[in-house]
């Protein structure tokens, strides 16, 4: 099925309708688009709040298959590389608190060079593989190494490529389960963006699987707020990614931090390395990070509706403002406080943050990410679908030689 066949004319018009920025991307012919090199990421980033829907309701479809995998496991790992290392971040903290057991995100990597050692020592375990392609070297060796040396650990493979290597060669492995979500969702552009937050939105339901009404409500409410961010704020976060910044930090806390991970990746590919990025948290910040922020520095702020949180968030912010530090802040929150906001800041009020909560907002916060970076990449003179023009970087990482620590000698 082509893109153009899942982008509805409607969708289309609509956008170009509230935002006139929009209007004027997509006023030129698909062809042109194609030659500007923006086809697929403007469409991939702006069709998430529908996709979100579509995945939740296959993921839903497929509760049942998850209880066996989840049954009587004592810790879960969520792994991938890269974004998709990324993705496990965001859904870590709220996962851990659900399922009640040791729950970390890692490397696919670490997995490599370190095997079982990198993982927590409980058993049996599961491990949830999150990936986009499912051919890349680390994630392919990652479960083949562990399905070889480690008997007593589950595995769950996410992915968004049904003809990937994940998804072909574990279909019938009895010790694996493979989730591969809507077509759409395998982006065609170099970065990762719908693939992205689906991911992350997939491996979340894995805490909500015995609610599965709450688990398309949260869905449901998380796309109701993109759509609104996009048709009401386009322009604006437009408007930030063509400021004249030359260095960027994301800030955020909890599971928003995977979010500022992410979205801080997102602007360092999409302009081909030409803006350096850092991610932080906000109390981290002050210990010695604060000195990256200088007079030609974008701060993009996930600002958290938790109550103790939003303290020592807004208690950084100040400071940030005291010491006159940053070209300008945008700030991503609900109530932002308006003595916080400077002449040059922007803000963007996102309604229904306190409501579905911090844990579950990270795709939000990465969706925005991804629009600053989109129209720097513009700004650039890049072509987003294919930001890396001398080929640094692929869409799928190249293949690489695999090492075991028998062929290599002890560890």
């Amino acid at each position: 099925m082509s893109l153009e066949s899942l982008v509805e004319p409607d969708w289309l018009r609509t956008l170009s309708e509230s935002q006139p920025k929009a209007a004027e991307l997509l006023a030129k012919s698909p062809e042109e688009q194609r030659r500007l090199g923006y086809f697929h990421t403007l469409r991939e980033i702006c069709q998430q709040p529908s996709t979100w829907l579509r995945t939740s309701d296959l993921v839903k479809s497929r509760f049942g298959s998850f209880d066996p995998l989840l049954q009587s496991v004592s810790a879960v790992t969520l792994t991938g590389s890269g974004s998709s290392e990324f993705a496990g971040d965001c859904v870590r903290p709220v996962l851990q608190k659900e399922l009640g057991i040791s729950t970390q995100a890692i490397g696919g990597g670490a997995l490599l060079t370190h095997g079982a050692k990198a993982l927590a020592p409980g058993r049996p375990a599961l491990m949830v593989s999150l990936a986009r392609s499912g051919d890349s070297p680390e994630s392919v060796g990652a479960v083949a190494l562990l399905l070889r040396t480690q008997p007593d650990i589950r595995h769950l493979i996410i992915t968004c490529n049904r003809t990937g290597n994940l998804a072909q060669k574990y279909q019938r492995d009895s010790r694996a389960a493979v989730l591969t979500l809507p077509d759409e969702t395998n982006d065609q552009g170099l970065v990762m963006t719908s693939s992205f937050t689906n991911l992350v939105l997939a491996a979340r339901s894995l805490g909500l699987r015995n609610d599965p009404e709450r688990y398309r409500t949260l869905c449901k409410q998380l796309s109701r707020i993109a759509s609104d961010l996009i048709h009401r704020h386009l322009g604006t976060l437009a408007t930030a990614g063509i400021a004249p910044f030359k260095r960027a930090l994301f800030l955020g806390s909890g599971a928003r931090f995977g979010g500022a991970r992410e979205a801080a990746l997102k602007l360092l590919e999409m302009t081909a390395g030409r803006i350096p990025t850092m991610c932080e948290t906000y109390l981290g910040l002050r210990h010695g990070p604060m000195s990256y922020v200088h007079d030609d520095t974008i701060v993009i702020c996930f600002v958290s509706s938790d109550p103790l949180l939003r303290a020592y968030e807004l208690d950084l912010l100040r400071e940030l403002n005291e010491k006159q530090l940053g070209l300008l802040k945008v700030m991503i929150g609900e109530q932002i406080p308006g003595e916080l906001v400077r002449e040059n800041d922007l803000v963007l009020e996102c309604q229904g943050l306190s409501e579905v909560g911090d844990d579950n907002f990270p795709v939000i916060d990465v969706m925005a990410g991804q629009l600053i970076a989109f129209f720097r990449c513009l700004e650039e003179g890049l072509r987003p679908d294919s930001p890396s023009e001398d080929g640094v970087i692929s869409r799928v990482v190249q293949t690489f030689k695999l090492h075991t620590a028998d062929a290599e000698g002890p560890s």
